[in-house]
């Protein structure tokens, strides 16, 4: 393995090229925008900007000095990505860029919400995951010990659907991030603290936050939702009241609040959260972090701060799943490729895209949801010699149930007065009245339709899996869920990813493999193509059958952003991108390490103090006898349907089939350079084809277009938020 640096690695780029594009607008305009993090104060326009950094400093020391001495305030240290969040003077912006400890400077944009059947659906009803469900208990595995944070707008804790089989509640924790938000505009403060473990300064932050004993968690009822679909657990008593038990209805819940409650948060809000998940990972075994909302960026995935965050959590040992976004159409109806959304367009998370179910538990009939985003990724950099390069990652990676989904509708928890959340007071005859239950507290319900919801169905797997075998690495489960995915027909790679969440298969992979893989992984003891198995054990079987019908596995998987894989080697040797701190896109290969606290008192390898982030010059990637599908997809055409284009369906029966090229020597990174082609696209091909490519979710104004919920796949019932809170269709 390379040698590590003491700071990140990042591209080289010009002042003019660190800063954001819609930055860049907001700056030029005529007058202040009317966006979140641009206001005027005594005639100055001022600006709210995430600024990550390349210093070897992790307190970053220089850069605050200078914010605070050319008129700024430095509102938060991300300590977990080297970043700040900043005020500062417009006209100061350049001056910052120039730095050459500053590696991108991004407004902190808006984020967004992204708006049982569905144990039958996925496939957790087989004798590989849970023999039965009912609304009264049921056998198998169910999440127990597994810790999943959801970074949202709150997560009713007195809600039945929280509750373990004693009557106890599952949440436990709910913090509030807002509670000690940065959308501070008072200038000539420093507002960072070092929170040492056990120290003061640490104390009064969580007391700040803390949101426990709240009685409204989640006035929004987004965040209540997708955690029951997770997580959520279905012993009502309500009559009429449907089977709505998530996917793992035992599994710990972690309640971070990061959107207000009409469903708004800030770009600095949710680093936050997702460092305090990071921080207490492992004292709460946090395994899993669901990410169902998320930010407009034309930044690549190397600067985006989100990216960058979540790229830190995957590091850290987290399994991060996010919503690929509702923008798969055009206000035209047309369908658009390009446009998932910050931090989907990371590689290093599992980006989910949603699927229509139609009403029926067979998943012969499933269909993936027109509004779901469709890749590739289109955040981009200007390299040095000024060529504007596109990340054009291959997204989502699989598809999960995510159309009118019934599952908990947050109230105010109080018995005497349980106040509708604002999407079910608001929208109460499309997502509450069509259900025609009798609606009591605690058990109310409703249903929600966007990537959001089905985000959180993927996690769950996730946390099924590390019950069954806690030694899996993030990579590793976002790779078996890949290949043990259901390819549907007609759709291809940009447009479901590998396929349809296929939970019975994934369980039965991870129940073959050793179960120390991730321990030996962070000891430095697993040799690449090192066997797997666990002794005895052999691949199961590459199909599943559910709910009477049988099908094969796709057999493939995304590695290294736009590379196609397959054979079960992949999975029984050790690989070594299943380290989760390796991420490999393109021609890129970097590794994050998180340094921790030491101390008098404070266990070893506990709490994350920062990381260091370095670009490796040699390191092996694959090994010997994985078989490589890039070739057979051919070139990118979306009207001949190959390359990136092609149908998922037809190129995991190529792949089952025998075609492929079976590596001989691997993949490995030498002198910096690696196989790189992968499926691209070419974008002069792609604009001669009349296709409809987002170039990054902005608009020409300065608005930042975000996640958007939809409450349905039908136009009657279909609606979408802009950055005004104003409702517009969708079609």
């Amino acid at each position: 393995m390379g040698s590590l640096a003491t700071a990140p690695a990042y591209p080289r780029a010009n002042e003019h090229d660190k800063v954001a594009r819609d930055l860049h607008a907001g700056i030029a305009a005529i007058r202040t925008p009317a966006v979140n993090w641009a206001r005027d104060i005594r005639g100055a326009r001022h600006l709210q900007v995430i600024v990550v950094s390349n210093s070897t400093d992790p307190e970053l020391t220089d850069l605050r000095r200078f914010v605070l001495q050319t008129g700024g305030s430095v509102l938060a240290l991300h300590s977990g990505i080297r970043a700040l969040t900043v005020m500062v003077k417009a006209d100061t912006i350049n001056a910052l860029a120039q730095r050459s400890d500053v590696v991108s400077v991004t407004p902190n944009r808006l984020t967004r919400r992204t708006a049982s059947t569905i144990e039958y659906i996925t496939g957790t009803l087989t004798a590989n995951v849970r023999t039965n469900s009912t609304k009264t208990g049921y056998s198998g595995l169910d999440g127990s010990g597994i810790g999943i944070a959801v970074l949202d707008s709150g997560v009713m804790k007195a809600h039945e659907a929280f509750m373990d089989g004693s009557g106890a509640a599952r949440v436990r924790r709910n913090v509030n991030l807002l509670n000690d938000s940065q959308a501070n505009w008072s200038t000539g403060f420093d507002a960072t603290i070092s929170p040492a473990p056990g120290s003061s300064a640490l104390n009064t932050y969580e007391s700040k936050i803390a949101n426990d004993s709240s009685q409204t968690q989640d006035a929004y009822g987004h965040g209540t939702h997708v955690a029951a679909v997770a997580a959520g657990r279905a012993k009502y008593f309500a009559s009429g009241t449907p089977d709505t038990t998530g996917i793992a209805p035992n599994a710990d819940v972690y309640d971070v609040k990061v959107l207000n409650d009409y469903g708004f948060g800030t770009l600095s809000d949710a680093i936050e959260g997702i460092q305090w998940v990071i921080y207490h990972a492992k004292e709460y075994n946090i395994r899993v972090l669901n990410v169902s909302l998320a930010a407009g960026s034309t930044q690549s995935w190397q600067t985006d701060p989100l990216c960058v965050a979540v790229r830190s959590a995957t590091a850290a040992g987290i399994t991060v799943v996010v919503a690929a976004g509702n923008f798969g159409l055009s206000i035209f109806g047309q369908e658009v490729f390009g446009a998932i959304s910050s931090p989907g367009h990371d590689p290093s998370v599992i980006t989910v895209g949603a699927i229509n179910y139609h009403d029926t538990l067979a998943r012969g009939d499933d269909t993936v949801d027109q509004f779901s985003s469709r890749g590739p990724t289109r955040g981009a950099y200007v390299d040095m010699s000024g060529v504007t390069r596109f990340d054009n990652l291959l997204k989502p990676d699989l598809v999960a149930p995510g159309n009118k989904i019934v599952s908990a509708a947050a109230t105010r928890a109080l018995s005497s007065s349980p106040t509708w959340n604002y999407l079910g007071s608001i929208f109460y005859s499309i997502l509450v009245a069509p259900l025609g239950i009798t609606q009591l507290y605690p058990e109310t319900q409703m249903l929600l339709s966007g990537t959001s919801v089905a985000a959180p169905a993927v996690a769950g797997a996730a946390a099924l899996m590390l019950q069954a075998n806690p030694g899996l690495t993030p990579p590793m489960i976002k790779a078996i869920l890949q290949y043990t995915a259901q390819p549907l027909p007609n759709y291809n790679l940009l447009e479901q990813g590998a396929g349809m969440l296929n939970v019975d298969g994934a369980i039965a992979v991870a129940k073959v493999l050793k179960t120390d893989i991730a321990g030996k992984i962070d000891a430095g003891t697993l040799t690449s193509g090192e066997n797997l198995l666990l002794k005895g054990k052999k691949m199961p079987t590459e199909s599943s059958t559910i709910n009477g019908g049988t099908f094969n596995w796709s057999r493939i998987a995304f590695v290294g952003g736009n590379h196609i894989v397959s054979g079960s080697t992949l999975l029984t040797t050790y690989q070594p991108i299943w380290n989760p701190r390796i991420t490999w896109a393109g021609d890129i290969v970097r590794y994050r390490q998180p340094i921790y606290w030491s101390g008098t008192g404070i266990p070893s390898n506990t709490y994350v103090k920062n990381f260091t982030d370095s670009a490796l010059t040699s390191q092996s990637l694959l090994t010997a006898g994985i078989v490589r599908g890039d070739s057979l997809a051919g070139t990118s055409s979306l009207l001949g349907k190959t390359g990136a284009f092609i149908p998922t369906a037809t190129l995991s029966g190529w792949l089952i089939g025998g075609s492929g090229i079976v590596l001989s020597e691997g993949i490995v990174l030498s002198e910096g350079l690696v196989l790189s082609e992968g499926l691209v696209l070419s974008e002069g091909l792609v604009l001669s084809e009349g296709l409809v490519l987002s170039e990054g979710l902005v608009l020409s104004e300065g608005l930042v277009l975000s996640e958007g919920m939809v409450l349905s796949e039908t136009g009657a019932t279909s609606i979408q938020f802009n950055t005004t809170g104003a409702l517009r269709g969708e079609p």
